[in-house]
């Protein structure tokens, strides 16, 4: 199994970012404050204005780390990567199959039908916890409902069909989010809303799931397959449209369930965001504290349902890009999506 690696979050401004021998050195102020061997480094992830010396591209090409810029914000903005890796049978492999609508149709429904039990296992799991009767038959409903549609989706017989059930599903998962905080958690998520995140809620949402589709899209350039390449997500110019339907299947266990948590336990509070036009974002210190959280999540280790070993939660988007290039290759016979136990 392939060994999870870090990814570097530079976070201060005005840091200068270059390398030494085999290590990649990170100075504030004219002081070094770290020095990492890039042999533990994945990818590098600048937030806001840094400085970067123009011979690190070429070190983090040579390794195989990826470098990614996101703004103050954490909207993404652009990524360098070095050569493109993977067999280019197996990316031929994935650019037919979108010509086999049999093929696509079941993929997106396995998708799909994941997102949606893992979307119910975490309602029930709250209903479990509510001490409010009120709440608790509320997030039992709302699991059955997300049962139902699941049922909807097998009949499906066209992506469109399929993308409606979701949106439907979607809707209903989310108009219970409120029910999933704490009564005592200051603050409330009303409905879901991306660009920009109207609230404090909808900010650490949005935050981690662009921390998920970096993770995502490294993991399919590793495995070999291209990113950009979607069946339920239409192909779009610039938009990697793969890494955004195969993440349909991490966002409640991984980002949503955390985002819980960490408003639950109170480790985020009012002076971790700051407001920018109409938009609610997390500050410097408040994307320390998430991205911390998220490093220690992905540490942990789970059991994976289709391969049955113990893998950290970090590699699971490997693991299932992994699945789906055995797919393609004709080892398996349909894609297992990833579902939470």
């Amino acid at each position: 199994m392939k060994k999870l690696l870090e990814t570097l979050y530079v976070l201060t401004p005005d840091s200068y970012v270059y390398h030494r021998n085999e290590n990649i050195c990170v100075s504030i102020g004219g002081a070094e404050k770290a020095c990492i061997p890039i042999s533990q480094v994945h990818s590098i992830v600048f937030f806001g204005k840094n400085t970067v010396s123009t011979s690190l591209f070429g070190f983090c090409g040579d390794h195989d780390v990826t470098v990614s810029f996101l703004d103050q914000f954490g909207h993404f903005e652009g990524r360098l990567c070095g050569k493109v890796s993977g067999n280019v049978l197996l990316r031929k492999r994935q650019y037919d199959s979108l010509n086999q609508q049999d093929a696509m149709g079941r993929t997106v429904q396995n998708i799909l039908y994941a997102k949606l039990l893992n979307g119910k296992t975490l309602l029930m799991r709250y209903a479990r916890n509510s001490r409010m009767e009120e709440d608790k038959a509320a997030l039992s409903q709302a699991a059955a409902a997300l049962s139902s549609y699941a049922s909807d989706l097998e009949r499906c017989t066209s992506i469109d069909g399929m993308r409606g059930v979701e949106g439907a599903a979607a809707s209903t998962y989310f108009s219970q989010f409120d029910r999933m905080l704490g009564s005592d958690v200051e603050f409330t998520f009303k409905e879901r809303s991306r660009r920009p995140p109207k609230n404090e809620v909808n900010a650490v949402l949005s935050f981690l799931y662009t921390q998920l589709t970096h993770d995502v899209v490294a993991a399919l350039e590793t495995v070999g397959l291209d990113p950009a390449v979607g069946y339920l997500h239409t192909l779009r110019p610039g938009r990697p449209s793969f890494a955004l339907d195969l993440m349909e299947e991490f966002r409640a266990p991984l980002c949503d369930r955390l985002t819980i948590t960490l408003f639950n336990r109170k480790q985020l509070a009012s002076k971790h965001f700051e407001a920018h036009g109409e938009g609610i974002y997390l500050n410097e210190k408040g994307r320390r504290e998430v991205l911390s959280a998220w490093r220690a999540r992905k540490l942990e280790e789970i059991n994976h349902p289709f391969l049955n070993e113990k893998i950290p939660i970090g590699l699971i988007p490997y693991t299932q890009a992994m699945l789906f290039a055995r797919m393609l290759r004709g080892d398996l016979d349909q894609y297992p999506p990833f579902v939470w136990r």
